[in-house]
Order: structure tokens, then sequence, then C-alpha cells
């Protein structure tokens, strides 16, 4: 086990070396689609002067209603309602001196993008980082960012056909952090497209306070053997192009987060203890003609994931596996129906205390202006504790109506 553990830890190292300081003049393009500073925009407002300093301001949000009903073995009566604005955000883009320095700002105005719903300190700050262009296919960020994680959480969240990521997501996913990015496309003579990311960070996630006495280390390849996705499709979910030849991604994250201090990584409440996480995780999208395939497989394991106080209460890592897959199909020029099938089963060490969940989501979107201006309507059924407990106390039907409105 040991060994495994050294061999990975390796193998991401050498990940993030070969990103950082590979080079070459080869290659025409970048074709990196997840956070970055955009220069070149249709949409928004730009301010420039010069050569010498750009800004795109952009803003975005999400306003919803809708219900949960909890199963308790005689009716299915609604127990709660959802009406609120789950996201209002400011995005501000550009560069300074020059276009290889350039700079990404993400700001958060809803309760829930402040984290207020599970902490007392608003977080407004998302986003907040440096890009260094060395080429067009090599680019270097510092600062605050979403890690090259699973595909569903660097896909925004302006570019969902469901109005929430999965359970598997909220459970699994490396989330934001603050460190040193690598990006490096490397195009073959043929189509095929590789795109390696990487990632030194702080593991604690946005904003942390704390100092930690040990690094995340995380490392990202990605393969596009039928060359580009239009208009950056691979991080993107929905067929919305209609793709006129087929094209897939598939990408595979390796991360170890030393000395842990939270329940999920980069996410969740303080152990008691600080342990070393490991995480694998497996992604696709596929797209042609207006359907579209998204899949993705999450897990993480450390050695003792229970941790415990002088008093004897219990904060556990969360451990065990997780998957989620779409599978989409535009019905019209611009309405789309999708399905989703995800669940979480955690590792036996903690199956005490945490169920697992399945869920399943049909969804109809209809798209007025692409990603930017749509609307959502999402119905689907929880339940706890395998596939075969339908009718199992606790299980819910939950529905959303939501509108995405921005530029």
């Amino acid at each position: 086990m040991e060994k495994y553990i050294l061999d990975r830890k390796v193998y991401i190292f050498m990940l993030f070396i070969f990103t950082v300081f590979s080079g070459s003049k080869l290659f025409s393009q970048t074709v990196e689609s997840d956070e970055r500073a955009l220069l070149n925009v249709d949409e928004g407002i730009k301010f420039s002067k010069d050569s010498l300093f750009q800004m795109n301001l952009r803003f975005r949000m999400q306003n919803r209603a809708g219900f949960n009903s909890i199963y308790n073995g005689d009716n299915l009566g609604v127990e709660q309602f959802e009406m609120r604005v789950r996201r209002l955000r400011l995005r501000l883009d550009g560069y300074v001196l020059s276009p290889k320095f350039q700079y990404y700002i993400q700001l958060a105005f809803s309760k829930a993008d402040l984290d207020l719903e599970t902490g007392d300190i608003a977080q407004p700050v998302r986003d907040a980082i440096l890009y260094y262009t060395i080429n067009k296919n090599f680019y270097l960020g510092f600062g605050q960012s979403k890690l090259p994680g699973n595909r569903e959480r660097v896909i925004s969240s302006g570019n969902l056909q469901f109005a929430d990521r999965s359970i598997a997501n909220s459970l699994f996913t490396l989330d934001r952090d603050f460190g040193l990015f690598g990006y490096y496309t490397l195009r073959t003579k043929s189509e095929a497209i590789f795109l390696l990311k990487g990632a030194i960070s702080s593991g604690d996630g946005r904003n942390a306070s704390a100092i930690n006495n040990g690094l995340s280390y995380t490392g990202r390849v990605e393969v596009l053997p039928f060359g580009v996705f239009s208009n950056s499709g691979d991080y993107s979910e929905g067929d919305l192009e209609f793709e006129p030849r087929p094209k897939l991604s598939i990408g595979m994250t390796l991360s170890e987060n030393q000395k842990a201090v939270r329940t999920g990584g980069q996410l969740g409440a303080d152990l008691f203890q600080a342990r070393t996480l490991n995480s694998i995780i497996v992604d696709a999208m596929f797209k042609y003609k207006g359907w579209g395939l998204m899949s993705e497989y999450m897990s993480r394991s450390t050695n003792d994931p229970i941790t415990t106080n002088e008093l004897g209460d219990v904060r556990f890592v969360i451990v065990g596996k997780g998957m989620n897959t779409h599978v989409s199909r535009m019905v019209g020029p611009k309405s789309e129906l999708a399905l989703r099938y995800a669940f979480v089963v955690p590792d036996a060490s903690i199956d005490t205390y945490l169920d697992r969940v399945d869920e399943s989501l049909i969804g109809f979107t209809h798209y007025l202006n692409g990603h930017r201006i749509k609307v959502q309507a999402n119905i689907g059924y929880r339940w706890l504790e395998g596939l075969y407990q339908i009718e199992n106390s606790g299980n819910s039907w939950t529905g959303m109506f939501q509108v995405e409105f921005g530029i």
C-alpha cells in the first residue's frame, strides 16, 4: 500500500513538472476551456486603453423555485419549498501591460455562494488568479481557482444542463484551492489532442485562513482523439452546436491532499486530526448531432477516516466512490431533454455515519441565447440504501424551475 501511494505521488509530481516546464512551437492554438481569462468575448462590457489594459465585465444570475417531498410510508407531502437567487456573480477578466499578463476575478453575492448557509463568515471571492501566457499552448496561473478535477465541477455552473450538480460531485469533488497551476496543450500530427493540467495548492480550499503543514498535488490528462469540440464544448453540457462529426474527450485526474484538515479535502467541516487524502477521477464527454453523453467516476480514500476529540465527538473523511452519468438530446434548435443517474457509495469504514444515495432526474432546457439565457425545469427522485429501496422512509422527490440570465 505504501509503495502504491508513493508511486502515485511520483506520477502526480512528474505530470505537474512536465506541465509546467514543457514547451513547444509545433502547435498552433490553445484549446483550454476551463477557468482562464477570456480576452475576445462577444458578450459583456469591454474596457480597454491602447495595448496596456483590457477588462471584460460580465454578470449572471440564477433565480429558482422548487420543492422537496419526503416519503414517510404514508404519503408524499411537500416538506420544503425553495425560492431564491441561487447564484449572483460578477466576473472581471482581461490583461494589464500585455496580453501575456492576464487576470480573472469572480465575485459572488447570493447567500449560498457566500457560504452563509453552512458557515458564519461571508466568502465573496470565488476566483482570484493571475495568468502568464508563455505561448499559445502553454500558460501558468497563480492564485485561487478550480483545481483540474472532475469535469462537471470544472464546467461553469452557467453551462450546466441541470439546475445543480450531482450528488457524486457534492461529496467527491476537489473544488477550488489556492496555488500554482499549469496548463499545456499537445497537438499531434493527426487530429488527436492531449491536454496536460497540474496544480500544487494549499489543500485547504478557497479563502482558507489557516496555515497547513501539507500541500495538495493534482495532475490531470485529457485526450481528444477526434480533435477539438466546437465552441469549447468539452466543458459545456449539451450539444448545442450539433457537432457534425463525433467528438470525444476522456480525462483522468489523480490527487493527493497531504495532511488535509477538512472532511472533503478542500470542502467540509474541520477534522479533529489531519489526514492524507487520495482521489482518483475518470470522466468522459461525447457529442454528435445533438446527442450528448457525459459520465464521471470519482473515489476518495485515506488510511483512517475517523477522527475524534476528547469528548468523543466524531468527524470523518468522506471516503468511498461515486458516479454520475448524463444522456441528452436536442429535440429542437433550442430545446433539450436530459437524463441523469448518479450514486454515491460510502466506504465500509464510514457506512455507520453515511448512507448510500442514488438519484435520477429528467430535465428540460430551452436555450434563448445559448447557456447565457435559458429556462430549465428538472424533476427527480432520490433514494437511500440501494436501488431496490424505492419506498424507503427518507426517500424524496424533487422539482426545480430555474432561469439563467447573464451577459
